[in-house]
C-alpha cells in the first residue's frame, strides 16, 4: 500500500507542470466606452451625467462632488485592462473631467479560451 501511495504522489507531482487550476476572467467596475465619454460635456447636471454614464462605482461621502468610474479586467490573475475616469462637480454641474487612461473604442471582449478542467 505504501508503494502505491509513493508512486501516486510521484506521478501527481510530475504532472504539476501542466495541471494548473483554472483562473477565471474577472471584470470589476464601470466600463466606459468612447461613445459614453464623448457625450460628457462640462456644465451637465449630475442627473444628466448619471443618465449617460450610469451610477458611479465610487461616490465618496467626504467628497460628494467627486465621482469615480473605475474598471479593471483580470485574466489568469494578471490585470489586462484598467480604466479610471474621475468627474468633479461644483454644486450640481460638471466642472472637470480627469481620465486616468483614454477609453477603449469597443466593448470588452469575452475570452475565447475554453475552460480547463
Amino acid at each position: 500500500m505504501r508503494i502505491k501511495l509513493i508512486l501516486l504522489s510521484l506521478l501527481l507531482s510530475s504532472c504539476s507542470g501542466w495541471l494548473t487550476p483554472y483562473k477565471m476572467e474577472i471584470r470589476q467596475g464601470n466600463y466606459v466606452m468612447s461613445e459614453m465619454r464623448e457625450k460628457l460635456k462640462l456644465g451637465m447636471s449630475k442627473q444628466q451625467v448619471r443618465y449617460v454614464m450610469g451610477t458611479p462605482i465610487i461616490i465618496d461621502v467626504f467628497h460628494s462632488n467627486r465621482w469615480d468610474y473605475v474598471y479593471r479586467l483580470e485574466h489568469e490573475g494578471r490585470v489586462v485592462e484598467k480604466q479610471n475616469l474621475t468627474l468633479y462637480f461644483e454644486g450640481e454641474n460638471l466642472v472637470r473631467i480627469d481620465e486616468g487612461k483614454p477609453p477603449v473604442d469597443t466593448a470588452p471582449q469575452k475570452s475565447d479560451r475554453n475552460a480547463k478542467g
